[in-house]
């Protein structure tokens, strides 16, 4: 049977508890048991695939083509292992789970309530990891704050599953700020007391209280936490402010935050933790040997998490390559032909970004003619890969009116133009090309000396694709496509013939990044920057 954590927030939103949770996990499975993380969220959309990224940040698409949470991207980079569609539910999921079922007849004329017709769907769910004997202890990250109205049904539902799974097979760690208040000069315990009385409110006695704090919390302050919170000393645990995310397993550690799960679980200690990959990543993340600046060209900078998967993995890849990656990010509504140079001429490599709609492109297209004219690294993803696309169209074939079907729909020469599958849908969400597919690499090209494979499978999310009827102009002018999809044609990757390294992707290789297997691309576009800088 397995055990399950329940990790909770107080005070505040943007606590980090995806971080805690993703922390905990990779300090449990370093210990050899089988670990994974599973997200709740309270919003009512179905997924966030329809979301705006200034709304939620990115949106983290897994192997099985599922549009999640991008705490799923935390957890599947400390963990090194995929996550599903299962591993993330909202709260429209549930209810629409659960109006399914009310309309089939399932609940026989029953009057579906609250409780417990949606209580008991987000019990099933949190249990649906559970039932193959797949894993020893399942992580169960509940979104949003205590107090707030769309938390109650999870917090119902998890009250349940305390009675009835028992004490010894469920556990609740909570997460709370303790402020530093610089005018009274002392960390105040207060709004963690409130925090956990709103919990008990609701039937709930956290087991384990993790606490943010700016400056280390002293044996006074955990022994009056313990006592008003009703909390074991040994489990009030600290979690001061890191000098990166990747620190924190290791302050975990140093607290003691996963032996006290095992003990509070009843379970048996395996082995110490085995955690030198980690620490051996770590060590080289900071002492690097270099630095490079890359430019990311996007339009939803305003908002860092828009590209969150993007800045971890150039944090992963410049370990690799014993490099400080610097990423500055640029707008690209900012970016015209006149100031192209001045925006850009700085840098060591330019990555432009995915994205949806019109705003923005035309600064992307000045983006990718620079570094392809000057020969600055350039990579680009998905959306990145089609305005490589269009801009060598518009200046290296001189087509006329070249563009994607997305922001022209009557383009004269629709060099990108939507999937044929995707012309006849109608809903927006979950209906785009999503998950992982394969793709065959052409020998000898910039994708296959990364990759040293012919073969790889890669995760995308998107409706439009290059156009193959204009497969053999691009080809004979310059700009080759190196990357097919073995079934449909599709074009995944293209290069620029004589570049020294300008690649784009119509898949996204930012989402198969992990700490222990950091991308090749991002691994080969750092070194091309580096051998740029150093010309």
């Amino acid at each position: 049977m397995a055990k399950y954590v329940f990790v909770t927030g107080g005070v505040t939103s943007s606590l980090g508890k995806g971080i805690i949770a993703a922390s905990l996990a990779k300090l449990l499975q370093a210990r050899g048991f089988k670990v994974t993380i599973q997200k709740f969220d309270p919003y009512i959309n179905v997924d966030p695939g329809t979301l705006n990224p200034y709304e939620h940040g990115e949106c983290y698409v897994t192997e099985d083509g599922a549009e999640t949470d991008l705490d799923l991207g935390h957890y599947e980079r400390f963990l090194n292992i995929p996550t599903s569609q299962a591993n993330n539910v909202t709260t429209g999921r549930i209810y629409q789970s659960v109006i399914e079922k009310e309309r089939k007849g399932d609940y026989l004329g029953k009057t579906v309530q609250v409780v417990p017709h949606i209580t008991n769907e987000i019990k099933r769910r949190v249990q649906l990891l559970g039932q193959n004997g797949d894993y020893d202890i399942i992580i169960t990250e509940l979104g949003g704050t205590v107090g707030d109205i769309e938390s109650l049904p999870y917090l119902e539902a998890l009250r349940q599953l305390r009675w009835e799974l028992g004490r010894d097979n469920c556990i609740v760690l909570h997460l709370t700020l303790i402020p530093y208040l610089n005018a009274a000069k002392e960390l105040k315990t207060k709004p963690t007391q409130h925090s956990v009385k709103e919990l008990l409110k609701t039937g709930i006695q956290p087991d384990i209280l993790v606490c943010r704090c700016e400056r280390p919390i002293t044996q006074a302050i955990r022994r009056k936490l313990a006592l008003f919170c009703n909390v074991e000393i040994a489990a009030v645990i600290q979690s001061i402010d890191a000098e990166t995310i990747y620190d924190v397993p290791l302050l975990m550690q140093e607290e003691n935050l996963d032996s006290t799960v095992i003990a509070k679980l009843r379970l048996i200690e395996k082995r110490d933790p085995k955690l030198d990959k980690w620490e051996n990543f770590l060590k080289r993340f900071k002492n690097p040997d270099s630095e490079v600046t890359i430019g990311l060209v996007g339009k939803y900078n305003e908002l860092q998490d828009a590209y969150k998967s993007i800045y971890e993995s150039f944090i992963h890849a410049g370990a690799v390559n014993r490099c400080k990656v610097k990423v500055k990010p640029i707008h690209s509504e900012a970016i015209t032909a006149e100031n192209a140079a001045e925006h850009l001429s700085g840098f060591d490599g330019i990555l432009v970004a995915p994205g949806f709609g019109e705003r923005g492109i035309e600064g992307k297209l000045h983006a990718a003619k620079y570094a392809r004219e000057s020969g600055l690294p350039y990579f680009g993803i998905c959306l990145g890969m089609q305005c490589a696309v269009i801009e060598f169209a518009r200046n290296v074939l001189n087509l006329e009116n070249a563009h994607s079907t997305e922001m022209e729909e009557q383009a004269q020469n629709p060099v990108i133009a939507m999937m044929e599958e995707q012309k006849k849908i109608k809903n927006m969400g979950g209906t785009m090309r999503l998950g992982s597919y394969p793709c065959d690499l052409k020998e000898n090209s910039l994708v296959h000396q990364a990759y040293r494979e012919a073969k790889i499978t890669e995760r995308h999310r998107h409706r439009y694709e290059f156009n193959n009827k204009y497969l053999e102009q691009f080809e004979e002018a310059g700009m080759i496509p190196t990357g097919f999809n073995p079934d449909t044609g599709l074009v995944e990757a293209v290069e620029v013939k004589g570049h020294p390294w300008f690649v784009g992707v119509q898949f996204h290789p930012e989402l198969k990044s992990t700490v222990e297997n950091p991308h090749p691309l991002f691994v080969a576009f750092l070194k091309a920057s580096m051998d740029y800088r150093d010309k």
